[in-house]
């Protein structure tokens, strides 16, 4: 007979697992109804080159998750290793996250542009799937804005920010 493990020790040893394995990092944005909003996000995935698609999830606690998730159209910023200071800055607390950014702008169809980052997608919400405490959110691309950056990518590793590069050594 087996032993049913706690749900509270499965959590646990969940983030552990997860805290040792990287993920790209990512800020997502939208506008709500009361100003721009954006989430830091390690969780972006790939879904399908063509027609282009990807996916994230987004924890329904975040401050900013209800008018992300009410948003048909958002911006997905992939950042660099120069933009550790932004992930912190959309990691912290919501209040007043895009006054304390150095620049952005809002583009012609709404959604708030983080300047200085590597590349970023306009993309159109599909579908949001609720998953335990989080929305999986699927969107379909429609715009890949700055496409030409060849900067090294930031990585969330442990619980801190960290980058790949020509440093990096190449295993296979």
């Amino acid at each position: 007979m087996q032993t049913q493990i706690p749900a509270s020790a499965i959590a646990e040893q969940f983030r552990l697992a997860f805290g040792n394995h990287p993920a790209g990092v990512a800020v997502v944005t939208a506008s709500g109804s009361r100003g721009p909003v954006g989430i830091t996000a390690s969780s972006l995935i790939s879904v399908s080159a063509d027609p282009a698609y990807l996916a994230f999830n987004i924890a329904r606690r975040s401050g900013a998750a209800q008018a992300i998730l009410e948003s048909e159209s958002i911006l997905v910023h992939l950042l660099t290793a120069s933009n550790a200071d932004v992930a912190a800055l959309f990691a912290g607390p919501t209040e007043e996250r895009f006054a304390k950014l150095a620049g952005w702008e809002e583009i012609p169809t709404g959604e708030p542009l983080i300047h200085g980052v590597g590349v970023a997608m306009r993309c159109s919400i599909e579908s949001r799937v609720p998953a335990g405490s989080a929305t999986v959110v699927v969107a379909s691309v429609l715009d890949v804005i700055g496409g030409e950056s060849v900067a090294a990518p930031l990585v969330y590793h442990r619980r801190g920010y960290h980058s790949i590069g020509e440093h990096s050594r190449l295993i296979a």
